[in-house]
């Protein structure tokens, strides 16, 4: 086993042991019958896979089950691996723009692990051999820009920022004017984590990426949702009103190995078309990696 699925293996011992674990068990030797049905759609469903990809997934294998004229229940499991498979989609690399910097704006509610989430995707970016900047506009916690600003001097990579309570569209634009200054490869956006239903800051959040497309054309170019993977199902509710105030492109789960509902990858791919980009997979910096849905669903289903 290599490292890499070493590592998703140990992010997702949480998620397998305390739901798709109880899967495994159910796929036993045991004959299909009516209660197989309703026990697989009870798991399914307490994995946060929501009811809607339960459902239809359930009604997938009950076809099959039919068709393939299966009798035990330990034969389902080709079909929900492959039924699972069919649900997540490997995201499309970024496409690094020629003619200037590749602006990412990075939104959230608070406590989600935006800010060590941005840190940790340009250490990455910064690895790969791309010249980065940050910008924080994050304005209304000082200690967001003194977070930001400690992970620029570990990663030698520096910080635009303003004074507390500043204007953050002001931060964004100063920002994307150094990085075409410098002709620099991408600029990660740090944005005010805000609630989703706080009308006002969802407001300026939009004014931020208005401020970025009126600065550059084209910006931003990519809108990347943190969502704290630990919160299920609620934060489908928070992913419909970002993407409907700011077009968000992508998500990345963040605290997955804190979390037993590692499921709700299946929920955002079919609930609102967005593919996940990265997992957070532990609390160091090369801990963010870049979201493998065939590795993923391999780790959740080690134990078959």
């Amino acid at each position: 086993m290599t490292d890499k699925e070493n590592l998703w293996k140990s992010g997702l011992a949480r998620t397998r042991k305390s739901t798709f674990g109880r899967i495994a068990a159910l796929l036993g030797a045991s004959e299909i019958n009516n209660e197989t049905w309703d026990d697989l759609e009870a798991v399914l469903i307490q994995a946060d896979l929501g009811i809607a990809v339960t459902q239809t997934i359930v009604a997938e294998l009950q076809t099959q089950t039919t068709q393939q004229g299966w009798t035990k229940s330990a034969q389902l499991k080709t079909g929900l691996r492959a039924a699972l498979q069919s649900r997540l989609l490997p995201p499309a690399p970024l496409s690094l723009q020629p003619d200037g910097p590749t602006i990412i704006l990075v939104v959230g509610v608070n406590g989600s692990g935006k800010t060590t989430t941005v840190a940790k995707l340009a250490k990455r970016f910064k690895d790969n051999g791309r010249e980065v900047l940050l910008a924080a506009a994050d304005t209304y916690r000082a200690a967001a820009i003194d977070q930001l600003h400690s992970w620029g001097q570990r990663l030698s990579i520096r910080v635009v920022a303003g004074q507390p309570n500043s204007d953050p569209g002001a931060v964004a634009y100063d920002a994307i004017q150094s990085a075409l200054a410098h002709q620099l490869d991408i600029l990660l956006i740090d944005t005010a984590g805000r609630l989703h239903t706080r009308y006002n800051l969802m407001e300026e959040l939009k004014k931020v990426a208005r401020v970025t497309a009126k600065t550059h054309p084209g910006a931003p170019h990519a809108v990347w949702l943190v969502l704290d993977a630990t919160t299920g199902q609620n934060a489908l509710q928070q992913a419909r009103a970002f993407k409907e105030a700011v077009d968000v492109t992508g998500i990345i789960l963040a605290k997955l190995d804190s979390s037993a509902r590692g499921g709700m990858a299946f929920a955002i791919q079919h609930e609102l078309g967005l593919p996940v980009l990265f997992a957070g997979l532990g609390e160091g910096p090369d801990d963010l990696q870049p979201f493998d849905p065939a590795v993923f669903i391999d780790s959740l289903l080690a134990d078959f």
